[in-house]
């Protein structure tokens, strides 16, 4: 019966530290956002999650998988999961998730920008992973707050979660890039990515995934591998 118990232990513990990274996107889609720029948007996300060198760190053989959400962002009630929850497991499962990006409709919300408010949905959905090894939300946006909670003012971040931006302009891009680094990102190691408009979503999304999605070695036991702030 004692080696049942143990063993029922060791398996619990192993089932926690099954995802290396629990990675949140948050894509702006207020009224500054036309219909173009919002298929753009869409597809360069799908896009950059399926191109092969993201691809190939999300599946990286022998190691711990990444847990993905996605959500739809604009004022301070509107935030629409476009993507629960879900393991990438293997090249199926990516596919699958690419197209839920591309094709899910959209829902049409408040023409407002409320960054703090969708800061505070993210870290909400971040706390369902609270296993995960590293733990990341991803703000994408082209303007600054106009409504909703200040995000300096969001401070219901626990300490292991890290929050990057990332900018999309083409005018005052240096302004943009200087609010976010100023008040939405958080964290060891946060950053800000630029788009140079909506034409450069996809390529800008790529270099921040990539530089996100730090690979952790499968030998890392639950008490021996790196704290979460340290991985940032």
């Amino acid at each position: 019966m004692k080696w049942l118990v143990l063993l029922c232990c060791l398996t619990a513990g192993a089932s926690e530290a099954a995802c290396r990274q629990a990675l949140v996107l948050g894509l702006d889609v207020s009224g500054s956002v036309d219909s173009v720029e919002y298929q753009m948007q869409r597809d360069g996300v799908a896009a950059a999650l399926t191109s092969p060198t993201v691809t190939e760190v999300l599946l990286k053989s022998g190691a711990a998988p990444v847990d993905l959400a996605v959500f739809e962002w604009s004022g301070p009630a509107h935030q629409v999961m476009i993507q629960p929850w879900v393991t990438i497991t293997d090249a199926a499962v990516l596919l699958e998730v690419a197209r839920r990006i591309r094709t899910n409709p959209r829902v049409t919300g408040s023409p407002t920008t409320a960054i703090g408010s969708a800061m505070g949905f993210g870290v909400g959905l971040l706390d369902q992973r609270a296993n995960c090894w590293k733990r990341t939300l991803d703000i994408s946006g082209d303007g600054q707050a106009n409504t909703g909670p200040r995000p300096q003012d969001v401070a219901a971040v626990p300490t292991d979660v890290v929050i990057n931006g990332l900018v999309i302009e083409v005018a005052n891009i240096q302004e943009l890039s200087a609010y976010f680094d100023a008040y939405v990102i958080r964290g060891s190691g946060a950053f800000v990515e630029v788009a140079l408009g909506f034409e450069d979503y996809a390529a800008a999304m790529e270099r921040k995934l990539l530089r996100e999605l730090q690979s952790l070695a499968l030998s890392a036991a639950p008490d021996d591998r790196p704290s979460a702030r340290s991985l940032q």
